[in-house]
């Protein structure tokens, strides 16, 4: 990935998350010019900064604690030191506490990605290239059209001198908050281990294998696109807790329970990597698909955000959520998002 990074500027949103601490600690090693952090994670931040700084060769670089919903911020960062390649991983994914919080994720994964995008448009950046999810895909959680909305934010940019791209991943095994941590952690408590029900499946990757997809789609010649890779079949959780539970030398449902506990709001029996209005054709590497769909025209997508922006700033999530099945008609809010949206109604809001 040498050509696509190396001499570069590049500013890295989401620095010290998950994936975003691994893509740091990738393209600390392209030989980039100079490589810019964004977090509003102090902790976070602190810790990738900590890591580079200690990397032999040296890494010219930035830690900027910061918020890509910040205007102002964005603008002095594009002004300040140009950056000309842009990884944008910063994003709230966890669906249940997002469904609590409806106005803070379509805030930081919408607005936060349209502004971004802007941004790189204004300040001629080459390219933007952003981790997108499969829950995007026949949204049933808000951080799922969150994010769809963010692609959409990215193709309303489409013919302009900065070619931005989405990649749509499944779950990354060992992230904070997924499910092989938690059953690790409760097989360890010698506890029941609890699965949403028997039939929920997700599609799986490694750290190493999401960050090598997101650089494999930077390198892609493919222009302005939603890219898809091959994951391969979705994973049943319930067999992979009863291996989990094997690999420790126990056995499930004897030595270790297994307690389904229903679906929580928002999370879905199996996700997809394609709705069926898009179609998927072959890109110039078999690893990834290109996804063509729906395209929403710039003067109705801009003016759907400025909404979404109100509603934000006024604390109405009736609203919020209206504007968001507008924008995406195949978002099926959750029952508790749904019963949000008619109080809302109801009470004149």
């Amino acid at each position: 990935m040498a050509d696509v990074n190396s001499g570069k500027t590049i500013l890295l949103t989401g620095a010290g998350g998950w994936i975003g601490s691994a893509l740091a600690r990738s393209l600390a090693t392209s030989a980039p010019h100079f490589l810019i952090l964004v977090d509003h994670s102090e902790r976070n931040l602190h810790q990738i900064q900590t890591e580079l700084a200690a990397i032999p060769i040296g890494v010219p670089h930035v830690a900027i604690l910061g918020d890509v919903c910040d205007i102002a911020l964005l603008a002095e960062i594009f002004q300040t030191h140009r950056p000309q390649v842009i990884y944008h991983a910063a994003a709230f994914k966890h669906v249940p506490l997002m469904e609590m919080n409806p106005l803070a994720a379509v805030q930081n994964n919408a607005i936060g990605t349209f502004r971004l995008a802007r941004a790189a448009c204004e300040h001629d950046a080459a390219s933007l290239i952003m981790i997108s999810t499969d829950k995007a895909v026949n949204p049933r959680s808000v951080m799922g059209a969150s994010k769809r909305v963010a692609e959409l934010a990215l193709e309303r940019w489409r013919g302009g001198s900065c070619i931005m791209k989405a990649v749509r991943l499944g779950n990354v095994l060992g992230s904070p908050g997924s499910v092989v941590p938690l059953f690790l952690e409760q097989i360890s408590r010698g506890g029941r281990v609890t699965v949403a029900d028997p039939e929920v499946s997700r599609y799986f990757l490694t750290l190493n294998e999401a960050v090598k997809l997101v650089l494999l789609a930077a390198d892609l010649d493919d222009g302005n696109c939603i890219l898809v890779p091959e994951l391969g079949e979705p994973i049943k959780i319930l067999a992979l807790a009863r291996q989990l539970i094997l690999r420790v030398g126990r056995r499930p449902e004897k030595q270790i329970p297994i307690v389904f506990t229903g679906l929580r709001p928002g999370d879905k029996l199996t996700e997809e990597l394609a709705s069926s209005s898009e179609t998927l054709e072959p890109t110039a590497d078999g690893r990834l698909r290109r996804v063509n769909g729906h395209v929403i025209a710039p003067d109705e997508f801009d003016a759907a955000i400025l909404r979404l922006e109100e509603d934000v700033s006024a604390r109405d999530v009736g609203s919020l959520l209206t504007t968001l099945c507008r924008l995406v008609p195949e978002f099926v809010p959750s029952e508790m998002l749904s019963a949000k949206m008619e109080r809302a109604q109801a009470a004149g809001i």
